[in-house]
């Protein structure tokens, strides 16, 4: 079933047109060199429909996400610029909510953002002026009813033609709130959303049917999390450590079984069976290939599950 289309986004009218969505993640450098995002593009070109461009992710400084992203357009991507609350205003969110979409970027994603005690600087002073929900409330208002939170009017040919994003974990506790916390985004305005690392698949199934009988994934599109397994090590850090991810004992045992050096193998393995199960699933629109500084396997591995070539939007 197609949708009307609300922007220029090459990752909407591919969604709007029942395509099996895919989109990537691209980590801006630690430094001020083009040529990093330019050479991380060309490895992306033609593997995925749009590519997340990441904002100070793990609350380290790097390029903005706004740069990278206009890089990224440069090179021929269609940029998903990322946008956290952490670190800015309402103000400072607006001013470059505009000033993306004036120099084209048209898909934008609203997060809290990592802590910053994680990060390289763990003395800076979050904002959190707005969570991602009003975010998204905040686009959707300036989008289509063309006003600033301030109510200051905006002219019809001067608003920002966003595509509107967020993120939705399946697995956080308490579980039963989670696909609550999705409509909540959804209602706000999100048009996309795009999980966390999915590995417990009957879970995710659970949260999908969820999704589906709530009427959720008739107003917005959701794409599933995939990020492979590189190894045993990183299995067993990724369900002992990381919150809101649940690892099944089913994967670190398939990867015991396996010698170390072919073990990132047996990963991408697993990650191609998840996103042929993804394709099936009711509800599921797409997939989103997480494998930041390691952008150059994404190519690899959407081959390897059947996603290329990607249609024309």
């Amino acid at each position: 079933m197609t949708r009307e289309l609300k922007t220029a986004s090459r990752l909407e009218r591919c969604l709007a047109a029942g395509k099996f969505g895919v989109t990537g993640e691209l980590g801006p450098p630690r430094n001020a060199k083009a040529a990093d995002v330019e050479s991380k593009c060309r490895s992306l070109k033609g593997a995925a429909d749009a590519v997340n461009i990441t904002d100070n992710q793990t609350a380290v400084v790097r390029m903005s996400s706004l740069s990278a992203a206009v890089i990224a357009l440069r090179e021929g991507l269609d940029p998903v610029m990322q946008m956290v609350c952490r670190d800015r205003n309402r103000i400072a969110a607006q001013s470059d909510l505009l000033g993306a979409a004036a120099l084209g970027v048209n898909n934008i994603i609203c997060l809290s953002g990592d802590h910053q005690k994680f990060g390289d600087h763990p003395q800076s002073k979050n904002v959190y002026d707005l969570d991602s929900v009003s975010l998204i409330a905040a686009i959707k208002m300036m989008r289509d009813d063309g006003r600033l939170l301030s109510g200051q009017e905006l002219p019809e040919d001067g608003r920002p033609r966003l595509f509107i994003g967020a993120a939705f974990n399946p697995f956080a506790d308490p579980e039963n709130y989670r696909v609550l916390r999705a409509a909540k985004k959804v209602e706000a305005g999100a048009d996309f959303l795009q999980s966390q690392c999915i590995y417990d698949m009957d879970r995710f199934r659970s949260f999908m049917k969820r999704a589906v009988d709530m009427g959720l994934t008739e107003k917005a599109y959701f794409m599933a999390g995939i990020t492979p397994l590189k190894s045993l090590g990183m299995a067993k850090y990724m369900k002992n450590n990381v919150p809101g991810i649940t690892v099944p004992d089913s994967y670190i045992d398939r990867l015991k079984g396996v010698p170390k050096d072919k073990q990132t193998d047996e990963g991408v393995a697993i990650a191609c069976e998840q996103i042929e199960e993804m394709k099936t699933m009711p509800g599921v629109a797409g997939v989103h290939l997480m494998f930041v500084e390691w952008e150059h396997m994404i190519p690899v591995i959407a081959e390897k599950a059947g996603l290329l070539p990607r249609p024309q939007a």
